[in-house]
């Protein structure tokens, strides 16, 4: 007889931490790119070039030439987060695949997918908003601020994912009981 039961055992929960992360920065980007640039309109990828680090040339968003520019520069950016979701995807389904005996606790994958929303709000805040200060969350006179915040969001969501999938479990069905033999 063979029974289902939960394992705990150390590493078990890193099967899936890379597929859950990739997913993570890429829907955590298309959070980005959808409610920031599209629906709130606060921002787009080059909307502050005119007070950037780097030199690129000014495409105010409010002109119909700048916000063409614009509008291509955030579709770039969503090629890039749709190809980390479909990596994330196909990482995720070699992995289940591959360990047909384990099933994976959901809050592990939302976890790990929380920690990798988070590392993109710290790499995209950190290198597009302070380094290159090619666009900030809400610009005006308060976005430094918003910056911050943006990054506060990202640390938080990193340790908030991490303790989540901590208390996740692996089933693993192909585990043996003690004292239970399988039967053939």
């Amino acid at each position: 007889m063979t029974a289902i039961r939960p394992a705990r055992v150390a590493g078990t929960n890193r099967g899936i931490a890379l597929p859950g992360i990739v997913l993570g920065l890429g829907l955590g980007g298309f959070v980005d790119g959808i409610l920031l640039h599209q629906v709130l309109q606060w921002h787009h990828m080059l909307s502050s070039t005119d007070t950037d680090n780097i030199g690129v040339r000014y495409y105010s968003p409010d002109t119909v030439p700048g916000l063409r520019m614009n509008t291509l520069w955030d579709g770039f950016f969503h090629v890039f987060t749709w190809l980390a979701v479909l990596a994330g995807l196909w990482l995720l389904y070699s992995r289940v695949t591959h360990s047909r005996g384990r099933i994976w606790r959901s809050r592990v994958l939302w976890g790990w997918g929380l920690v990798g929303w988070g590392i993109f709000n710290l790499v995209e805040g950190i290198i597009d908003h302070h380094i290159l200060g090619i666009h900030h969350v809400h610009g005006g006179p308060y976005q430094m601020w918003w910056d911050v915040a943006f990054l506060l969001l990202g640390a938080v969501l990193v340790v908030g994912g991490w303790l989540l999938q901590r208390g996740g479990t692996v089933l693993d069905v192909c585990r043996e009981s003690p004292g239970h033999t399988r039967e053939p």
